[in-house]
């Protein structure tokens, strides 16, 4: 269930938060993100999901790696976030924006060739986080992937402690399933999960995939 204090923020937020991550990250949030789409790898012709989407970075990428006939969904729970990234997109016909809670997705089941989240799974709170998984699998087709980005443990010691501090703001037990255990709660529900780093170090995604991988022609 959404809270509307959080809603409220996203809101808000929206309105700085491409220039806030500009500001702070310089090119690494492109990196990351050339990083999820060449690991998710979608096709012409491919559908794809990309949950909690926020402001939409993403959107353009995959609009141009489907093409005309495939579909891009972009979905969020914030109005202005969603606001913003119709900005982007405005002249993609592929592309397609829906304002959702990601525990209850208004998607067909097995219509998704990948779905996506990036730097924003370990946001949702424990019950959330396992409905979303539910219904990324639901709306998955067999053998085909869930691609969750993250930033990866920091290996600067000031940047550590923050990332510990963004951890501990999601509960005592979130951190720890986090930090022990990041890929239980995928295995719970996928057939198989795996998890890579990026080139720079800085972020890593979590495979998972329903039923067996497909091969691409």
């Amino acid at each position: 269930m959404i809270r509307k204090n959080r809603v409220k923020y996203y809101n808000a937020f929206s309105h700085v938060y491409d220039k806030f991550i500009a500001l702070h990250s310089r090119d690494l949030q492109q990196k990351a993100r050339n990083f999820l789409i060449s690991t998710a790898d979608p096709r012409p012709g491919d559908t794809v999901i990309d949950i909690c989407t926020g402001t939409g970075s993403l959107l353009p990428r995959y609009a141009e790696a489907v093409g005309e006939k495939g579909r891009v969904v972009g979905i969020d729970f914030s109005i202005g976030m969603l606001r913003v990234a119709r900005e982007k997109t405005r002249e993609l016909k592929n592309v397609f924006l829906v304002l959702a809670d990601v525990a209850a997705l208004p998607v067909k089941p097995g219509v998704a060739d990948a779905v996506s989240c990036s730097h924003a799974f370990y946001e949702l709170k424990n019950e959330t986080a396992d409905a979303c998984l539910g219904e990324v699998r639901r709306v998955l087709r067999n053998g085909k992937a869930f691609y969750m980005m993250e930033h990866e443990i920091p290996r600067n010691r000031l940047i550590r402690g923050l990332y510990t501090l963004r951890l501990l703001s999601m509960g005592s037990k979130r951190m720890k399933e986090i930090l022990e255990n990041e890929t239980g709660r995928f295995k719970a529900v996928f057939e198989t999960v795996s998890k890579i780093v990026s080139p720079t170090g800085k972020s890593k995604i979590i495979i998972a995939r329903k039923g067996k991988e497909t091969t691409q022609p």
